[in-house]
């Protein structure tokens, strides 16, 4: 019962967002008493942080299986984008803003974790693009690793990147061609345009 109620929360916090879903939506959803979530979490914080971590595991998998098939990191950096955006919903109900603002703590532990494991995926692209001759050889690995999951947390504030203004999934990729642009060669220049013409 447990992981039918993180899964229902999920899907439920990722369509309408963290604040606005109540135990009793949850509830109600699932056709169950809320005294039945209450049995498996104490309250709403401890579910949002099961939910949380339940997505920081599944996203982290999948982003593993996408670098164990070894193609070149361009190619890579895009589809780990889409994998996240398609985990995410597309963040239409920007559960990452909604957490960070509504449930700071678990953020923050979320934060840790992505930090850890974003530097270490960004780091070992980074080395594989260089060897490949696609990033630019003179690169300070901690800085572009720091910079590229630094600007990724800005395009997730609301109050600059407005709704109204960006679409989240542009805004992703937008966020991403400006990123290689800035440490791409001229071959790996070749490989972007290619990737991008073809999602144009």
């Amino acid at each position: 019962m447990q992981e039918q109620i993180i899964e229902k929360a999920t899907e439920m916090y990722l369509t309408l967002g963290f604040k606005s879903v109540t135990m009793d939506d949850i509830a109600n959803e699932m056709g169950i008493s809320k005294k039945t979530i209450y049995q498996h979490f104490a309250n709403k914080n401890d579910l949002v942080e099961a939910v949380t971590m339940q997505m920081f595991d599944t996203i982290s998998c999948g982003i593993d299986e996408i670098c164990l098939e070894d193609k070149n990191p361009i190619t890579e950096i895009f589809e780990i984008k889409n994998f996240v955006m398609q985990n995410l919903k597309d963040e239409k109900a920007s559960p990452i803003y909604q957490l960070q603002k509504y449930f700071p703590k678990t953020f923050k532990c979320l934060r840790n974790k992505q930090f850890d494991k974003m530097e270490d995926c960004v780091i070992r692209n980074l080395k594989k693009g260089i060897e490949l001759g696609l990033y630019r050889n003179d690169l300070n690995l901690d800085f572009v690793s720091r910079i590229y999951y630094s600007g990724i947390h800005s395009t997730k504030d609301k109050e600059v990147f407005p709704d109204t203004m960006f679409n989240a999934v542009q805004l992703e990729e937008m966020y991403l061609e400006y990123h290689l642009r800035g440490i791409i060669t001229e071959k790996g220049l070749k490989v972007l345009e290619k990737i991008t013409n073809k999602s144009n």
